[in-house]
């Protein structure tokens, strides 16, 4: 006659063995982005005096894996809406230190933090930051997936005397996470000299400073 205990400690054993294999194994799980600490909208500063200033939307923000083996981020771009006019940017760059053109991101259960720039397609040129009330929305499409994960999705405002100062090649709008009130906190900068880094002469189509 066999024993009630044992069979129960070995049933046991083997839903935890099936359920840690589809845990590490087997679960694809997905990919998840953190509020970003930091949104920027300005304008990329072309190295080439033949070639207009391209607008760009910068953040930075920690992607991570919800499955231990982890997924692989095919490509990424972001997309403002005011009123009825949409603009997407689908040109993505990556890194802290040094910046690489999105493609093949693997994102780990430990995550990527990173910073991302966003920029207009090099065909682009009429679209300009003007006053108003923007939805930010930033998609990712995974390795493996048929449709575009809606990653995160932002309401900001440009004020009337911001529009003013981003139509300067050289401004830019911040908008700084604070997580005391929940809210972004904008504030304009305008540099007098252009010096963050420069996107890799790789990229294709594009050459410009970031």
């Amino acid at each position: 006659m066999s024993d009630p205990v044992a069979i129960s400690i070995s049933v046991l054993a083997l839903s935890v063995s099936a359920t840690t294999a589809w845990l590490t194994l087997f679960r694809r799980g997905t990919v998840m982005m953190t509020q970003p600490t930091v949104i920027f909208f300005g304008w990329d500063t072309s190295r080439s005096k033949n070639r207009p200033n391209k607008p760009k939307v910068f953040l930075r923000t920690l992607l991570i894996a919800t499955s231990k083996r982890g997924r692989v981020i095919e490509s990424m771009h972001a997309s403002l809406r005011r009123n009825e006019t949409q603009q997407n940017f689908n040109i993505w760059v990556h890194g802290d230190e040094k910046l690489v053109r999105g493609s093949g991101l693997f994102v780990g259960e430990t995550g990527v933090g990173a910073n991302h720039h966003f920029l207009a397609p090099e065909d682009e040129t009429s679209f300009i930051f003007r006053a108003g009330r923007y939805r930010l929305e930033v998609y990712a499409r995974l390795l493996g997936n048929h449709n575009q994960k809606l990653m995160f999705a932002q309401e900001l405002e440009i004020a009337p005397h911001v529009a003013v100062e981003l139509a300067k090649p050289r401004a830019g709008l911040y908008f700084d996470w604070s997580s005391d009130s929940s809210t972004y906190v904008p504030h304009v900068d305008v540099r007098d000299l252009p010096d963050a880094e420069m996107v890799e002469a790789m990229l294709s189509g594009f050459d410009g400073k970031l």
